[in-house]
């Protein structure tokens, strides 16, 4: 089998497939406030989406994550699932979303094969939740949490975005939440993706100094959990669940990045932090059945993964949202 390797020799084996723009929340560090939505024509359909998941698994990939936007609002997502579940050699399918369906969709998805969950919560606060989706609801939020768990997942992690002056008071209340739960709970630096106002005021909050937070309440020691991913996780002497770190402006991570991402639109996006892409789309449309062409695009593509990103570089930004990103 044909392996994924860039020119600084990573093996990619870890794909963040995109399946939807469109969410229903405009969560402020993700969107602009009144986004534009791609055309559904340019959207990958469900068996492209499969195709493409496909022919990174016969090139090694073992992880697949289905992000968004919010991937439940696109109704075939289970479908996708199932799909998905059966590809060989495919270890780990997982999926980001922010659990406002899930009350309704857990069971099925779990059903179908989905082996882990990630649901983004930034605060317990329901006017503040509010305030930072735009128009998300906390209580819907939380009672999807409880349906994944109720449905039979065991691997769930909670993801928090903390900004300074916004968010920064609940990093206890957060972890409080998943101590009772039992949830992992990964604390994530805002990535400078798209222009918008709200990040003209100073509100990055890194992880050392979330960190120094919880620890005014919880001594922290290292942990060995690995999930493939870029999170240091973390213990605690009186539980069981991990609190894991995920910091790409003070801590980057680029040295050991296993990781592409297929946008919605089909773009084999080598780095979250560069535009340089590769059209996986045009390719799949013009030649439907062959997947030989499609793999080889890809692993000519990976020549092109750069070293690293450049968050930390004052002035660069990237002009694409988080939501056309995937993930």
């Amino acid at each position: 089998m044909s392996q994924i390797v860039d020119g600084f020799n990573r093996q990619v084996e870890y794909l963040r497939l995109s399946v939807t723009d469109r969410c229903d929340f405009r969560c402020v560090y993700c969107m602009s406030e009144d986004p534009e939505f791609l055309p559904r024509e340019q959207v990958l359909s469900l068996e492209e989406l499969s195709w493409v998941a496909q022919a990174f698994t016969e090139l090694g990939v073992k992880k697949i994550r289905l992000t968004g936007g919010e991937p439940l609002v696109r109704t075939d997502c289970d479908q996708l699932v199932k799909l998905l579940g059966k590809l060989p050699g495919l270890e780990d399918l997982s999926m980001t979303t922010n659990g406002s369906r899930l009350s309704k969709l857990a069971k099925p998805l779990y059903d179908n094969g989905l082996s882990r969950l990630n649901i983004s919560l930034d605060t317990l606060n329901p006017t503040l939740f509010t305030q930072l989706t735009r128009n998300g609801k906390l209580a819907r939020v939380i009672a999807g949490i409880d349906a994944a768990i109720a449905a039979g997942f065991s691997k769930i992690k909670i993801n928090a975005v903390i900004l300074r002056g916004q968010n920064d008071h609940e990093v206890i209340d957060l972890v409080n939440f998943c101590r009772q739960r039992n949830l992992d709970i990964a604390f994530i630096e805002e990535m400078p993706l798209g222009v918008m106002d709200e990040r003209k005021r100073s509100r990055h909050c890194s992880s050392a100094e979330v960190r120094q937070l919880i620890e005014q309440h919880y001594a922290l020691v290292p942990s060995s959990k690995r999930t493939g991913g870029p999170a240091k996780y973390f213990k605690m002497a009186d539980s069981n669940i991990h609190i894991g770190f995920i910091s790409p402006h003070s801590n980057n991570f680029c040295h050991e990045c296993n990781r592409v991402r297929v946008t919605v639109e089909g773009r084999l996006l080598l780095c979250l932090g560069n535009e340089n892409s590769i059209d996986l789309k045009a390719i799949v449309r013009a030649f439907p059945a062959d997947i030989e062409r499609l793999k080889a695009a890809i692993l000519s593509g990976i020549k092109f993964k750069p070293q690293s990103h450049h968050f930390d570089q004052e002035g660069v930004q990237i002009l694409r949202f988080m939501n056309a990103t995937g993930g």
